[in-house]
């Protein structure tokens, strides 16, 4: 048995007080909605920025009003203090999501970002520290590697930023590292790779490729690919994410766990693979054409190449498999399976 099976039947029969920050996000949702199924307390907060009420109706439909009367959720923002406060008080747990995301966001409004995912994430972090919480995990991302061309990317090396969100993710980790050093509170950081599922919003400027594209392909839009399409992701299956973060969690609060062993720590999220651009789109097209005959035979078009992106990207997954027990259960083909009924379905 998997290691985050053997936790999945522990939480069962030890409920414990969780947090999510981003709740009505698309992880953040995602992790209330698996953590009432484990029957656990779970609070939440959101200021409706980039979350959604449709993904807290959607997880209250998932979860039965039963499970749902466990969630407790304060519409608030993370830049307040007084907020952070009130919803770290009591909890044993916090997995923290909210943030601005989006390089090219970052970049037409860098002092937003730096607002959001730094002066939030300082004020949730002392809240986590005066509250004394058992474990604090928070969402990185693989843009901290920046400019750094090795591949795999392993944790240990990076490059210098290449946005205000890459920099801004890269100062979290600066900041988790520091409180560990100065009080002794241990977190970790999980570097994101692409993550992509149901409830992930295709609309906007900002929406991430694979979810923006699909809507667009249905509704026989022409695809426009940033510079050659042969830049390249290791895409993530949203349940994956969900894994590390408890996993993270429950190694925190380990009280059996080496002496030696680092109290901040950042781990690559992913499932291992690589894929490009042109890949992707080839890929999309071919199963979306079994529902939508006039994609057969689809090509997308070129455009330049997008200020702030990384060319290639793929995690070396080793650290947080042997730390943690973490085994993706997804790669993208198999992401796809399980993410494009959900996307016919709530396609507009």
């Amino acid at each position: 048995m998997s290691r985050y099976k053997q936790l999945q039947q522990k939480l069962i029969g030890q409920p414990r007080r969780w947090l999510v920050t981003g709740a009505a996000g698309f992880i953040g949702s995602h992790l209330v909605a698996d953590l009432l199924k484990l029957n656990q307390i779970v609070g939440g907060v959101d200021n409706f920025l980039t979350g959604s009420r449709k993904n807290l109706e959607a997880v209250r439909a998932e979860v039965g009003e039963n499970l749902w009367s466990k969630f407790a959720f304060l519409e608030g923002d993370i830049r307040e203090v007084a907020t952070c406060q009130q919803v770290c008080a009591g909890a044993d747990f916090v997995l923290h999501q909210a943030a601005l995301g989006s390089v090219p966001r970052s970049i037409a409004r860098p002092a937003d970002t730096h607002d959001h995912n730094i002066n939030g994430f300082l004020n949730i972090l002392v809240a986590a520290r005066d509250a004394q919480v058992k474990a604090f995990v928070y969402a990185s991302s693989s843009a901290v590697y920046g400019d750094h061309t090795a591949l795999p990317k392993r944790e240990e090396a990076i490059g210098r930023p290449l946005s205000p969100y890459a920099l801004s993710k890269w100062i979290n980790e600066l900041y988790a590292e520091m409180f560990a050093r100065c009080y002794g509170m241990g977190s970790i950081g999980l570097r994101y790779f692409n993550v992509f599922g149901p409830r992930q919003d295709p609309n906007g400027p900002y929406a991430a490729v694979i979810p923006k594209w699909i809507n667009a392909m249905v509704r026989g839009e022409k695809i426009s690919i940033n510079g050659d399409g042969e830049t390249s992701r290791d895409f993530c299956y949203v349940s994956n994410t969900i894994q590390a973060n408890l996993l993270a969690a429950d190694w925190l609060a380990d009280t059996t766990r080496p002496a030696t062993a680092p109290s901040a720590q950042v781990f690559n999220v992913a499932a291992g693979g690589r894929t490009t651009l042109n890949q992707l789109f080839y890929l999309l097209r071919d199963e979306l054409a079994f529902t939508h005959p006039f994609l057969t035979g689809a090509l997308p078009a070129y455009g330049p190449f997008r200020a702030g992106d990384v060319r290639h990207s793929q995690a070396d997954i080793r650290q947080i498999q042997e730390v943690l027990g973490y085994r993706s259960t997804h790669n993208l083909a198999e992401g796809l399976q399980a993410y494009l009924p959900w996307c016919l379905k709530n396609s507009n």
